[in-house]
């Protein structure tokens, strides 16, 4: 076959449709399970950062303020609330966190689930803020917080004060989101 301008478009355009074609089987045998992933990814984070309860938080989220709330019971009493947040205030980009808040208020734990921040400063925030060394715990706390170089009482990561005033400003977001919440 003569390679014409005609030839070459016809051989171009059959090749671009077979891709696609490929590309939308990929597509339809991928899509459930990285949805099934994520989701069990949702399920394991929000059992990290909660009390025990048996429910499935993840059937009924309320959106307030940015946040994704997933209500936890135990037995038909609240156990607590899990908040997705993500900050935009991150050195390297966004910071996505699950933050867990029993009923009376208190942090029970957090797990970041996406970030890039600086191998070594910032990516130390999933360690740093649990660690009881000094003032750096975050779990327990009831009330806003803020690093002490802005006056509160939480040591932030050495050399990542970016990185530590977004998760602090995360974790306050977290919490005013539960607070706004009319279903609490």
């Amino acid at each position: 076959m003569k390679s014409t301008l005609r030839t070459m478009t016809l051989s171009l355009g059959i090749i671009a449709i077979a891709v696609a074609a490929l590309l939308a089987a990929v597509n339809l045998l991928t899509r459930r399970p990285i949805a099934d992933a994520a989701r069990q990814a949702a399920t394991a984070a929000v059992a990290d950062v909660l009390p025990p309860f048996d429910n499935d938080p993840l059937a009924s989220p309320v959106d307030v303020g940015g946040c994704t709330l997933y209500r936890a019971t135990l037995d038909g009493n609240p156990a607590g609330t899990a908040v997705r947040v993500v900050t935009p205030d991150g050195f390297s980009g966004p910071i996505a966190i699950m933050v867990g808040f029993d009923t009376a208020g208190r942090l029970t734990g957090y797990t970041i689930l996406e970030h890039t921040e600086t191998p070594g400063l910032g990516a130390k925030a999933p360690q740093w803020f649990c660690d009881t060394t000094g003032n750096r715990s975050v779990i327990g706390t009831d009330r806003p917080l803020a690093l002490t170089k802005d006056g509160g009482t939480v040591d932030g990561i050495t050399a990542a004060t970016i990185t530590s005033r977004a998760f602090i400003g995360a974790i306050n977001r977290a919490r005013q989101a539960i607070n706004q919440s009319t279903d609490r």
